[in-house]
């Protein structure tokens, strides 16, 4: 009986999913996640010290460091060593054998803020890097994740030329971060070429001299000159755009936890141009990356750099073509090419050295040189002083430079290079007031959530004849952080407004959906609404398999609050008759109502499934009922019937604490075998501890070839 009755109730969950729609005055040291201070009361920086053998030098005293404004020595008033080395706790595979001796994903263990030591944020500039350098960045990606990633560590890949929409959220999921990677692509609009510079061979004004002996050495120059200048104006459009995906990306890390660092992965740019006179002078660029560098130091975010290139030196390769320059015309451009190598490795040198951070120069081991940047964090002082009024003073200096020394001889110091004359407060205050539209806009495209309405959400993959594959987002809203207001009859009203959106890889959206909704709740009910919240819901359809990325936001139109929440999932190619999950849908029982629906289903009283799966919040002593469908199970060819096993596991801070026995799966009442609905259940016994885990049901076809016999979905949830 209580195998009909689940069937009952998935059915029941599944079609309520395609069908339904629910609406300081002394200074002190700071926290480890905000280690830059600037303020009237207190500089403090963040500084590093290593050997020779590039290691952190952990012993020093505040009397063995000198620090230096604007060359006027400062009496060092706080100081602190940070420890920040990890234990690798995590496998090196993300692959676990189940029973039936085949290999199944192991499932992510969350994190929260409090429990986060690095922040890092891999960003691969596909604008600038060539052919060649993608394949070594994408080969040390992975091996970032297999090998260098530890607990602890809140991760994103992100693509300059992916545009705002597709910054990958920080995460904790390798699998997602394995997807990221599989979209790191040669970049064909951007500058980069097949190999680290463009092939040398002639050009318009070089076919113009060698075919007229008569052209003057001045107008060939300024020929080449305005070749050269609409070269440079092309880069730099790719440039600013890299920068400006920077900037974004590090303006919004400034309020994540831990000790926050950009991995930049680039071919690099150059900060000057050569105007038609033949002139060398800084091009904009210049003014975006000091910026750029300034906006780092103030979010506390240290930069690294690495020419994705490796080791160049700038001579001819078979890749030129010389058969019509002369060789002057050859000495020249390979001359160019030098400069072009010089001076794009100097502007990713300085970069990194402005913000505290390390470069990889002439290093064909990519690997190798996060994993120098990643050892680089384990430790670092935090020194601050006070400053003077003039530190402050805009009429007597704009920019207030550092200099740190440190007494013991052999080390090397590495630090921010200094700050501008404006304290955070003030830097912080928004110049214009920003309208609601802005408002949401910004949190939408931010990888970064907005926590002053609490959200849930829970975005499932479902698929169906007639819609086809489809996201169902379900959005669980804490009513007590909305603001209502008393109407006639003791009715409260609130007005607000939602905006959400699917993010395809390319950063265009995919499908979007805004309304403004006013909310009235009887005066009977408002108590529980207030103590429950309410869930929305709504259907995005999915015309292509990918990577995808939900975001929500919601506004209080009386107070302005925001609300955010985004979420990675992958939608698969069902065309491809590989074994598939749906998503997990979830709802919860106590253990009277469970045993009652064994008796009879006329007293089957369900929970809300749907803020069951939305919130994933359950008390202990109490039934975690989940269901789901499956896609292109294999038939036998005699009677026509799949043979599948479920498997259960549940993990706790990544450790396995409930491995299952994989159990036939029973096909009764079920006539569409090409959409089979599953589920089961399991007690949250008493002694369960409170805390995250994670559900994972993994399913093996018996009659599928091996590398497609397993499929498996997870779902997270807490005991409270």
């Amino acid at each position: 009986m209580k195998k009909f009755i689940l069937a009952i109730f998935i059915l029941t969950v599944f079609s309520s999913f395609l069908f339904s729609q629910t609406p300081t005055q002394t200074p002190k040291p700071v926290d480890d996640d905000d280690v830059v201070v600037i303020n009237t009361n207190l500089i403090q920086i963040d500084v590093t010290v290593t050997d020779k053998n590039g290691n952190i030098v952990k012993d020093l005293k505040q009397e063995d460091f000198e620090i230096f404004e604007n060359k006027e020595k400062q009496d060092i008033s706080n100081f602190l060593f940070v420890q920040n080395e990890i234990k690798k706790t995590v496998p090196q595979i993300s692959e676990t054998k189940t029973n039936g001796n085949l290999n199944t994903p192991i499932p992510p263990t969350k994190i929260r803020p409090e429990s986060v030591k690095r922040t890092i944020a891999l960003v691969v500039d596909d604008l600038t890097l060539s052919f060649e350098s993608v394949y070594y960045v994408r080969r040390a990606l992975k091996k970032f994740l297999d090998e260098q990633m530890q607990d602890g560590d809140l991760v994103a890949i992100i693509r300059t030329g992916g545009g705002i929409g597709a910054l990958q959220q920080f995460t904790y999921d390798k699998q997602q971060l394995y997807a990221a990677i599989e979209k790191v692509k040669w970049n064909p609009a951007g500058t980069g070429n097949i190999g680290a510079f463009a092939p040398i061979e002639a050009s318009v004004a070089d076919f113009q001299k060698n075919a007229n002996s008569n052209m003057s050495d001045e107008d060939y120059q300024a020929a080449k000159n305005r070749e050269k200048e609409f070269q440079q104006s092309r880069d730099n459009f790719f440039v600013a755009g890299s920068l400006g995906a920077l900037n974004f990306l590090i303006k919004g890390m400034k309020e994540l936890p831990g000790r926050k660092s950009v991995m930049f992965l680039s071919d690099g740019f150059s900060l000057t141009q050569t105007d038609q006179n033949g002139f060398k002078e800084f091009s904009g660029i210049a003014e975006s990356l000091k910026s750029l560098i300034e906006v780092a130091n103030r979010s506390s975010v240290v930069i690294y750099s690495i020419d994705a290139r490796g080791l160049q030196v700038g001579l001819l390769s078979a890749a030129d073509n010389t058969s019509n320059l002369s060789q002057d015309q050859i000495n020249q451009q390979v001359s160019d090419r030098r400069d072009t190598l010089s001076e794009t490795q100097d502007t990713l040198r300085y970069l990194a050295k402005e913000t505290g951070g390390l470069s990889v120069i002439n290093s064909n081991d990519i690997g190798g040189g996060i994993q120098k940047m990643l050892n680089d964090q384990a430790g670092y002082y935090l020194i601050g002083y006070q400053p003077d009024d003039s530190t402050f003073d805009p009429l007597k200096r704009r920019f207030n430079k550092l200099t740190i020394r440190v007494k013991r001889p052999g080390l090397t110091v590495r630090y921010r290079s200094g700050f501008f004359g404006v304290a955070d407060d003030v830097a912080k205050k928004p110049t214009q007031i920003q309208s609601a539209s802005n408002e949401i806009l910004a949190a939408i495209t931010s990888p970064f959530q907005k926590n002053d309405i609490a959200l849930n959400m829970n975005a499932l993959f479902g698929n169906d004849i007639k819609q086809g594959s489809f996201l169902r987002s379900f959005i669980h809203i804490n009513a007590k952080d909305l603001k209502f207001t008393e109407q006639t009859g003791g009715k409260q009203q609130t007005t607000f407004d939602v905006l959400a959106i699917t993010f395809g890889d390319n950063g265009v959206p995919v499908e979007q959906f805004s309304k403004n909704f006013v909310l009235t709740v009887n005066k009977e009910s408002f108590e529980n609404f207030i103590a429950n919240g309410f869930v929305y819901n709504f259907i995005f359809p999915i015309k292509k398999p990918g990577a995808y990325q939900m975001r929500v936001v919601l506004r209080d139109a009386s107070t302005a609050k925001l609300g955010s929440a985004n979420q990675f999932i992958e939608v698969p190619n069902l065309k491809k008759n590989r074994l598939t999950l749906s998503s997990i849908m979830l709802s919860n029982h106590t253990i009277d109502e469970w045993q009652n629906q064994s008796k009879t289903s006329s007293e089957k009283v369900l929970v809300d499934p749907l803020t069951a799966t939305s919130l994933r919040k359950f008390k202990q002593n109490t039934v975690l009922n989940y269901g789901f469908e499956i896609f292109n199970a294999k038939l036998d060819s005699a009677e026509r019937l799949p043979n599948l096993q479920l498997q259960v596991r549940v993990f706790r801070d990544g450790k396995l604490v409930l491995d299952g026995v994989p159990k036939n799966i029973d096909f009764d009442k079920q006539t569409n075998l090409t959409k089979i609905v599953s589920g089961g259940a399991i007690a949250l016994g008493k002694t369960m501890e409170k805390g995250d885990y994670v559900l994972q049901v993994v399913l093996i076809d018996k009659l599928a070839k091996s590398k497609n016999q397993v499929a498996s979905q997870w779902i997270s949830f807490e005991i409270i």
